[in-house]
Protein backbone atom coordinates (compact mmCIF):
# COMPACT_ATOMS: atom_id res chain seq x y z
CA UNK A 1 0.00 0.00 0.00
CA UNK A 2 1.26 3.61 -0.85
CA UNK A 3 1.53 6.05 1.75
CA UNK A 4 0.82 9.91 0.57
CA UNK A 5 2.05 13.15 2.38
CA UNK A 6 1.64 16.77 1.27
CA UNK A 7 4.04 19.85 1.77
CA UNK A 8 1.91 22.99 1.41
CA UNK A 9 4.07 26.24 0.71
CA UNK A 10 3.26 29.59 2.69
CA UNK A 11 0.63 31.65 1.29
CA UNK A 12 -1.40 30.32 -1.54
CA UNK A 13 -0.26 27.31 -3.48
CA UNK A 14 0.91 28.17 -7.44
CA UNK A 15 -0.02 24.44 -7.87
CA UNK A 16 0.28 20.88 -6.65
CA UNK A 17 3.50 19.03 -8.51
CA UNK A 18 3.28 14.63 -7.60
CA UNK A 19 6.18 12.56 -6.67
CA UNK A 20 6.44 9.46 -6.65
CA UNK A 21 9.21 7.50 -4.68
CA UNK A 22 9.66 4.25 -6.31
CA UNK A 23 10.34 1.46 -3.71
CA UNK A 24 11.33 3.18 -0.37
CA UNK A 25 12.36 0.24 1.50
CA UNK A 26 13.88 -1.97 -0.94
CA UNK A 27 15.56 0.48 -2.97
CA UNK A 28 17.00 3.44 -0.91
CA UNK A 29 20.32 2.64 0.89
CA UNK A 30 22.72 5.19 0.79
CA UNK A 31 19.83 7.92 1.88
CA UNK A 32 18.93 7.97 -1.76
CA UNK A 33 15.40 8.66 0.01
CA UNK A 34 16.87 12.06 0.95
CA UNK A 35 16.58 13.30 -2.90
CA UNK A 36 12.70 13.35 -2.76
CA UNK A 37 13.16 15.29 0.50
CA UNK A 38 15.04 17.72 -0.83
CA UNK A 39 12.56 17.99 -3.73
CA UNK A 40 9.24 18.10 -1.25
CA UNK A 41 11.56 20.87 0.48
CA UNK A 42 12.34 22.62 -2.94
CA UNK A 43 8.94 22.57 -4.66
CA UNK A 44 7.18 23.69 -1.11
CA UNK A 45 10.09 27.01 -0.96
CA UNK A 46 9.24 28.09 -4.88
CA UNK A 47 5.28 28.09 -3.82
CA UNK A 48 3.76 24.83 -4.87
CA UNK A 49 2.17 21.88 -3.00
CA UNK A 50 4.31 18.98 -3.27
CA UNK A 51 2.22 15.53 -3.04
CA UNK A 52 5.17 12.62 -2.11
CA UNK A 53 3.50 9.13 -2.61
CA UNK A 54 6.00 6.23 -1.33
CA UNK A 55 5.06 3.60 -4.31
CA UNK A 56 5.54 0.06 -2.50
CA UNK A 57 5.43 -3.40 -4.96
CA UNK A 58 1.80 -4.43 -5.49
CA UNK A 59 0.18 -0.86 -4.85
CA UNK A 60 -1.45 1.06 -7.03
CA UNK A 61 0.79 2.93 -9.46
CA UNK A 62 0.30 6.47 -9.99
CA UNK A 63 0.65 6.89 -13.66
CA UNK A 64 -0.55 10.38 -13.19
CA UNK A 65 2.62 11.62 -11.28
CA UNK A 66 4.84 14.85 -12.60
CA UNK A 67 8.35 13.31 -11.45
CA UNK A 68 9.87 10.54 -10.53
CA UNK A 69 12.84 8.66 -8.26
CA UNK A 70 14.46 6.25 -7.44
CA UNK A 71 17.45 4.82 -5.14
CA UNK A 72 19.72 2.29 -4.78
CA UNK A 73 19.61 -1.14 -2.87
CA UNK A 74 20.83 -4.99 -2.20
CA UNK A 75 20.20 -7.56 -4.80
CA UNK A 76 17.70 -8.66 -2.31
CA UNK A 77 15.55 -5.77 -2.75
CA UNK A 78 16.05 -5.92 -6.49
CA UNK A 79 14.44 -9.41 -6.23
CA UNK A 80 11.41 -8.03 -4.17
CA UNK A 81 10.47 -5.17 -6.51
CA UNK A 82 11.76 -7.42 -9.85
CA UNK A 83 7.66 -8.42 -10.65
CA UNK A 84 6.38 -5.20 -9.72
CA UNK A 85 8.66 -3.43 -11.90
CA UNK A 86 8.03 -5.67 -14.84
CA UNK A 87 3.99 -4.90 -14.41
CA UNK A 88 4.34 -0.76 -14.61
CA UNK A 89 8.28 -0.57 -16.89
CA UNK A 90 5.68 -0.02 -19.57
CA UNK A 91 3.74 2.99 -18.31
CA UNK A 92 7.49 3.89 -16.78
CA UNK A 93 8.50 3.86 -20.65
CA UNK A 94 5.45 5.28 -22.04
CA UNK A 95 5.81 8.40 -19.14
CA UNK A 96 9.57 8.64 -19.79
CA UNK A 97 9.23 9.07 -23.42
CA UNK A 98 6.76 11.54 -23.03
CA UNK A 99 9.40 14.15 -20.98
CA UNK A 100 8.18 13.40 -17.27
CA UNK A 101 11.47 13.87 -15.18
CA UNK A 102 12.60 10.65 -12.94
CA UNK A 103 15.83 10.39 -11.54
CA UNK A 104 17.46 7.09 -10.74
CA UNK A 105 20.30 6.06 -8.46
CA UNK A 106 22.23 3.22 -8.38
CA UNK A 107 20.33 0.11 -8.67
CA UNK A 108 17.71 1.69 -10.14
CA UNK A 109 20.20 3.24 -12.73
CA UNK A 110 20.73 -0.38 -13.81
CA UNK A 111 17.35 -1.50 -14.03
CA UNK A 112 16.39 1.64 -15.99
CA UNK A 113 18.98 0.42 -18.42
CA UNK A 114 19.14 -3.12 -21.63
CA UNK A 115 20.34 -5.59 -18.87
CA UNK A 116 22.42 -6.17 -15.82
CA UNK A 117 25.10 -9.13 -16.09
CA UNK A 118 25.97 -10.86 -12.94
CA UNK A 119 29.04 -11.94 -11.94
CA UNK A 120 27.80 -15.24 -12.02
CA UNK A 121 26.34 -15.05 -15.36
CA UNK A 122 22.68 -14.47 -14.74
CA UNK A 123 21.01 -11.91 -17.46
CA UNK A 124 18.53 -9.19 -15.66
CA UNK A 125 16.54 -7.71 -18.47
CA UNK A 126 16.13 -3.88 -17.40
CA UNK A 127 13.29 -1.43 -18.62
CA UNK A 128 15.73 0.04 -21.36
CA UNK A 129 14.55 3.29 -20.88
CA UNK A 130 18.33 3.96 -20.95
CA UNK A 131 20.26 2.68 -23.81
CA UNK A 132 23.28 1.23 -20.88
CA UNK A 133 24.15 -2.31 -20.05
CA UNK A 134 25.56 -3.09 -16.73
CA UNK A 135 28.00 -5.88 -15.77
CA UNK A 136 28.73 -6.81 -12.25
CA UNK A 137 32.32 -7.29 -11.50
CA UNK A 138 34.98 -8.11 -8.68
CA UNK A 139 35.81 -4.37 -8.23
CA UNK A 140 33.90 -1.81 -6.16
CA UNK A 141 34.20 1.85 -7.05
CA UNK A 142 34.15 3.92 -3.85
CA UNK A 143 34.50 7.45 -2.94
CA UNK A 144 33.85 11.16 -3.60
CA UNK A 145 32.72 12.39 -7.23
CA UNK A 146 32.72 15.43 -9.21
CA UNK A 147 31.33 15.63 -12.74
CA UNK A 148 31.21 18.48 -15.17
CA UNK A 149 27.50 18.23 -16.41
CA UNK A 150 24.94 20.80 -18.21
CA UNK A 151 23.52 22.24 -14.75
CA UNK A 152 27.49 22.44 -13.38
CA UNK A 153 29.97 20.96 -11.66
CA UNK A 154 28.10 18.25 -9.17
CA UNK A 155 29.29 16.15 -6.56
CA UNK A 156 28.24 12.99 -4.67
CA UNK A 157 29.77 10.19 -3.68
CA UNK A 158 29.93 6.28 -5.49
CA UNK A 159 29.73 2.87 -3.98
CA UNK A 160 29.39 0.12 -7.11
CA UNK A 161 30.51 -2.60 -7.89
CA UNK A 162 28.42 -2.74 -11.43
CA UNK A 163 30.30 -1.66 -14.48
CA UNK A 164 28.07 0.83 -16.64
CA UNK A 165 28.84 1.25 -20.44
CA UNK A 166 26.59 3.13 -22.39
CA UNK A 167 25.05 2.26 -25.81
CA UNK A 168 26.29 4.56 -28.85
CA UNK A 169 24.65 8.13 -28.86
CA UNK A 170 23.73 7.58 -25.53
CA UNK A 171 24.39 10.87 -23.63
CA UNK A 172 25.84 10.58 -19.91
CA UNK A 173 25.22 12.82 -17.64
CA UNK A 174 28.39 14.17 -16.85
CA UNK A 175 31.75 13.88 -17.45
CA UNK A 176 33.93 12.75 -14.73
CA UNK A 177 36.45 15.22 -13.10
CA UNK A 178 37.19 13.17 -10.22
CA UNK A 179 36.03 9.76 -9.08
CA UNK A 180 35.30 6.68 -11.24
CA UNK A 181 32.03 7.25 -12.75
CA UNK A 182 30.23 4.60 -15.09
CA UNK A 183 33.46 2.22 -15.42
CA UNK A 184 36.42 3.46 -14.01
CA UNK A 185 37.44 3.93 -17.77
CA UNK A 186 35.53 5.86 -20.43
CA UNK A 187 35.78 8.75 -18.03
CA UNK A 188 31.43 9.31 -18.56
CA UNK A 189 28.69 9.13 -15.32
CA UNK A 190 25.37 8.17 -15.43
CA UNK A 191 23.19 8.41 -18.19
CA UNK A 192 20.54 10.71 -19.58
CA UNK A 193 17.81 10.81 -21.96
CA UNK A 194 15.23 13.25 -22.86
CA UNK A 195 14.21 14.09 -18.64
CA UNK A 196 15.65 11.04 -17.39
CA UNK A 197 18.41 11.15 -14.93
CA UNK A 198 20.20 8.77 -14.04
CA UNK A 199 23.48 8.14 -12.14
CA UNK A 200 25.58 6.73 -9.47
CA UNK A 201 25.80 9.30 -7.52
CA UNK A 202 24.76 8.77 -3.51
CA UNK A 203 25.34 11.70 -1.30
CA UNK A 204 22.72 11.94 -1.26
CA UNK A 205 22.80 14.00 -5.03
CA UNK A 206 20.00 16.67 -4.51
CA UNK A 207 21.00 18.40 -1.40
CA UNK A 208 23.85 19.87 -2.31
CA UNK A 209 22.71 20.29 -5.64
CA UNK A 210 19.78 22.15 -6.20
CA UNK A 211 20.93 23.30 -9.92
CA UNK A 212 19.43 19.59 -11.01
CA UNK A 213 16.83 19.94 -8.27
CA UNK A 214 15.29 22.78 -10.32
CA UNK A 215 16.05 21.48 -13.59
CA UNK A 216 13.33 18.90 -12.51
CA UNK A 217 10.90 20.51 -11.05
CA UNK A 218 10.88 22.87 -13.66
CA UNK A 219 9.89 20.25 -15.75
CA UNK A 220 7.23 18.78 -13.43
CA UNK A 221 5.96 22.21 -12.75
CA UNK A 222 5.16 22.77 -16.40
CA UNK A 223 2.94 19.30 -16.59
CA UNK A 224 1.15 19.86 -13.52
CA UNK A 225 0.00 22.99 -14.16
CA UNK A 226 0.03 23.98 -17.90
CA UNK A 227 1.89 27.28 -17.24
CA UNK A 228 6.21 27.74 -17.28
CA UNK A 229 7.63 27.44 -13.89
CA UNK A 230 7.03 30.18 -11.18
CA UNK A 231 10.26 29.53 -9.38
CA UNK A 232 10.82 31.09 -6.40
CA UNK A 233 14.39 33.72 -5.88
CA UNK A 234 15.95 31.20 -3.66
CA UNK A 235 19.30 31.36 -1.57
CA UNK A 236 21.19 27.90 -1.03
CA UNK A 237 24.52 29.21 0.83
CA UNK A 238 25.28 26.19 2.48
CA UNK A 239 24.63 24.34 -0.72
CA UNK A 240 26.69 26.38 -2.34
CA UNK A 241 29.33 26.26 -0.09
CA UNK A 242 29.35 22.61 0.27
CA UNK A 243 29.15 22.07 -3.29
CA UNK A 244 32.18 24.68 -4.05
CA UNK A 245 34.20 23.15 -1.42
CA UNK A 246 34.59 19.37 -2.58
CA UNK A 247 35.07 20.52 -6.38
CA UNK A 248 38.18 22.63 -5.07
CA UNK A 249 39.41 19.53 -2.44
CA UNK A 250 38.96 17.17 -5.72
CA UNK A 251 39.97 19.13 -8.47
CA UNK A 252 41.32 22.02 -7.45
CA UNK A 253 41.19 25.62 -9.88
CA UNK A 254 40.63 22.74 -12.86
Amino acid sequence: MSTTERYEPEGTSKGTITVVHLYPREMSIYGDRGNTHALAGRIRRHGYTAEVVLHDPGSEFRRDAHLFTGGGGQDSGQARVEADLVAIGPTLKSLADDGVPMLMICGMYQLFGNSFHTVGGQVLPGLGILDVTTRGNDKRMIGPVCLETEFGRVVGYENHSGSTVLGSGQEPFGRVLAGHGNNGEDGTEGARRLNVIGSYLHGPLLPANPMVSDALIAVAAERATGRPFEPADLDDPLATQARERQVRRLVGAR
